[in-house]
């Protein structure tokens, strides 16, 4: 049984008449993963991968289980397969400038999506700027789904394929596994942002046969400063670190330096320890409760969300309306109201959205829109909440007219 209730109580800031409709932005924090950080620090706090004595062999033993988590989490076949980052956009770079800058060419097609992120698209867009490649973007159709045609047209030819397993600002899920075998059919690597999608779906890397993955720990109950990529071994092994020195190390002389072997290969300088630590926490409290339980619950809150944003009048909903075929959010405007006065009088309410282009501006721009709202849930928000979002809402289209 999915109990909203007894998971809200593990989050501390949830205690007070806060509504927090903006977890595609960050999720809350349990206080599992805050205990796990706090007790890092009081009991295990020291550098990972450098002493030898006992403090030090204990930091670097939880922060080694936490990529076997992770590696099992989303089902890699090997731990040399997962990278810590920073963040998604860390991963995204790393993939750019170790494997792309390397290996693409002038007159090589790189092809990323219009639904995309900054992170997964800017990086792109500027390694095409920098090896002379074509940069070609896939369109939507009138409902936010991928135009189908044009996707495999585009993918003909590619060499390096971007697309994330859930849009930031439409919520549209495509299907990840579809294009993963276009583009090895037409020779090309894909790497999936799965920063919106992780969170609640289980990831299968095996399954989807893609190539690299890179998700933040932030938006899935982790703290801040923890990330991974994911990408195959004989890949990785072929690719240059992002950056020098530290830990990445293996050897180094005044005429050379060798790299140390993955995943370390890819981890210069000191990680974030209590970060990653946190991480792993959040991983046990998602499999605790179960990622089917998760999704299921989340299902019934956008279709609820859907549901009464209809009563609404003036508010269009942006993206698909069918719950299979979109994430945790909703996108919308409201006739005759800036996005950003929405946010600012929801915000009386205590009611936290996010309002602007979401860093989506060339989908924004295909929308013909300069901003929009954006409502987006997890697994501690309940029907209520959403209940008193349209409640403001209706309240904002009536100060406006």
């Amino acid at each position: 049984m999915f109990d909203v209730e007894k998971i809200r109580d593990d989050f501390p800031i949830l205690k007070t008449n806060l509504i927090y409709l903006d977890s595609a932005a960050t999720s809350q924090k349990p206080v599992q993963v805050i205990d796990a950080v706090d007790e890092f620090y009081k009991k295990h706090n020291s550098n990972v991968a450098r002493g030898l004595y006992k403090l030090a062999e204990e930091a670097t033993l939880q922060y080694e289980e936490v990529r076997e988590k992770t590696r099992n989490f989303i089902n890699a076949n090997d731990t040399k397969e997962i990278i810590f980052t920073k963040n998604t956009t860390e991963g995204a770079n790393v993939i750019m400038r170790g494997w792309g800058e390397k290996f693409l060419n002038k007159g090589d097609k790189i092809v990323t999506t219009i639904l995309e992120h900054h992170s997964n698209f800017v990086p792109w867009q500027q390694l095409a700027k920098r090896v002379g490649a074509k940069f070609e973007v896939i369109d939507i159709d009138d409902t936010g789904l991928l135009d189908e045609t044009d996707l495999e047209k585009k993918i003909r030819g590619a060499k390096f394929v971007a697309v994330s397993a859930a849009s930031n600002v439409l919520g549209t899920l495509p299907n990840i596994q579809k294009i993963c075998k276009l583009s090895h059919e037409n020779g090309a690597i894909c790497a999936v942002d799965g920063a919106q999608y992780t969170p609640s779906m289980k990831m299968n890397v095996k399954k989807l046969d893609c190539d690299f993955l890179s998700f933040s720990g932030h938006k899935m109950l982790a703290p801040f400063g923890a990330g991974v990529l994911y990408g195959k071994q004989e890949l990785l092994e072929g690719m240059d670190p992002l950056l020098y020195g530290s830990e990445m190390i293996r050897s180094v002389s005044i005429e050379k330096s060798e790299w140390a072997e993955l995943p370390y290969k890819f981890e210069a300088g000191t990680p974030t320890v209590d970060a990653i630590v946190g991480f792993g926490a959040a991983i046990d409290y998602l499999n605790k409760i179960g990622l089917e339980k998760i999704r299921t619950h989340e299902e019934s809150l956008i279709a609820y969300m859907l549901k009464r944003f209809q009563e609404i009048k003036g508010l269009k909903i942006i993206g698909p309306r069918d719950v299979k075929k979109r994430g945790s959010l909703v996108a919308f405007t409201l006739e005759g109201v800036h996005p950003h006065d929405i946010s600012a009088m929801l915000a009386e309410d205590n009611i936290c959205i996010r309002s602007g282009h979401h860093c989506a501006m060339p989908l924004h721009t295909r929308l013909g829109i300069p901003a929009s709202t954006r409502a987006s849930i997890y697994l501690y928000n309940k029907k209520e909440e959403i209940d008193q979002l349209v409640e403001s809402l209706q309240r904002v289209k009536q100060i406006f007219g």
